[in-house]
Parts: structure tokens; sequence; C-alpha cells
């Protein structure tokens, strides 16, 4: 799974990584303990009179599908199994067409021995993690038509098996996609399939296998000595 990640470094870098048309408004700062429901940054393509625009948005870390009568789910929905994606209710209509990546300096996972849980910070060296995400807007209805608030934008991210060495630490991994196939995630014209989601696990197989780990204090506050290895 995935409950805390990192974003660092600046909005500029990440608009040039993915070669964004449009940045939306109010983005979040750069933060070192991204929890569920926190914004995120996610990049997605708009489809318009035949047009696409590559945009980057602010999202709500917790997907809330678009018939949901509450604003948060009764179940955690900030994940979503890659292997079932195709086939939940709450997932597959977003991932039929609003697919999404969500960039990351690393994020954090907990080996539990027993009762004890040792906190590890994972990353991809030298490079910035490309999640594979899901996003959908939700409606508040309880607001007017011209509120600004009405409309909000949410986002989950996918999860695999783990594999290489940090299926030591969880057996569980968020699905990391390489540069060469962010353009197909993100083309809203292809229609999500479990064929699309099970060609995504076999490309990112290679990445996950490069993740590098090493054990972290505990991850409290969103302070950049948070990834010091102890």
């Amino acid at each position: 799974m995935c409950g805390r990640f990192v974003v660092a470094g600046s909005e500029q870098d990440l608009i040039d990584l993915f070669d964004v048309d449009l940045v939306g408004t109010h983005l979040p700062e750069p933060s070192y303990n991204i929890s569920p429901t926190d914004p995120v940054r996610v990049v997605l393509e708009s489809l318009k009179e035949d047009k696409i625009t590559r945009r980057m948005e602010a999202a709500r870390w917790w997907l809330t599908p678009s018939f949901s009568k509450e604003l948060k789910t009764k179940m955690p929905t900030f994940n979503a199994r890659t292997e079932t994606v195709a086939e939940k209710a709450t997932f597959k209509a977003s991932f039929k067409s609003k697919r999404a990546l969500i960039p990351a300096s690393g994020y954090y996972e907990w080996r539990t021995e027993g009762k004890t849980k040792t906190p590890f910070y994972i990353q991809l060296p030298g490079e910035t993690m490309v999640f594979a995400g899901l996003y959908s807007w939700w409606r508040n209805q309880a607001l007017p038509e011209d509120h600004p608030e009405r409309w909000v934008l949410t986002s989950t991210i996918l999860t695999r098996d783990a594999t290489g060495e940090v299926e030591g630490i969880h057996d569980r991994t968020p699905l990391i996609l390489p540069r060469d196939f962010w353009d197909e995630w993100l083309d809203p014209k292809t229609e999500g399939t479990q064929a699309l989601a099970d060609e995504a696990m076999a490309v990112a197989t290679p990445v996950t296998e490069q993740l590098r780990f090493h054990e972290v204090g505990p991850v409290r506050d969103a302070s950049p000595e948070l990834i010091n290895p102890l």
C-alpha cells in the first residue's frame, strides 16, 4: 500500500518533467509527509472538442466516485488494487478514462514484526517516482451551482504486489510507471481495461526492482529530516 509519501523540489521542475500545458491553482507546497485526504499534485489529460490538454492540478488524496453522497467514503479509497481496478464499482469509471500521474520523491512503508513497526523511506535513486493514479470529480450537492467549492477533484494511487528487495518490507507497493508509458496511461482516448492494468504492472516491474530504502525515525511531522537514515 501507500499511505505516506514525499514531494520535494520545485513546481517548475515537475511542470517541465511532464510537459504540462495548463497549471491549475492552489497547488500544494512540497511536503515530507503527505497523508490521505491531503492535497496532492496530479497530472491528467482532459479531452474537449477532440483536443487533449495536459494539466497539473491539486486533488484530494482520497478518491470519491461521482455517485457517492459524501466526500469521505466509508471505506478507504486513497489506494486502489491494480489487479481489480477495472471491476470495482468505486474505481472502474475513473479507470476507464480518468487516469492520472502522481509525482513523488519517495514514500514511507512500515515493516511489521510482531507488535513492532519499523518505518523505511523508499526511493528511486536520482529520479522522480511517478505513481499510476486515477481521478474523479465529486459534486457537493449542498452548495449552489456557482460556489467555487461545489466541484472537488479527488484521486487515488494504484498499488501492486511488491517485487525485488522492497518485498521484505511490505507485500504491496505503489504502481510506479516508467517514462515511456506515461502517455499511454494518461490518454483519455485509451479505454481502461484489465489488459491495460496488466500491461502497466508488467512495465512497472523493472522500475520497482530498482527501488532502494533505508530505515528512518518516526514519521510524525513534515520536516525534511524525516527522510534522514538512522
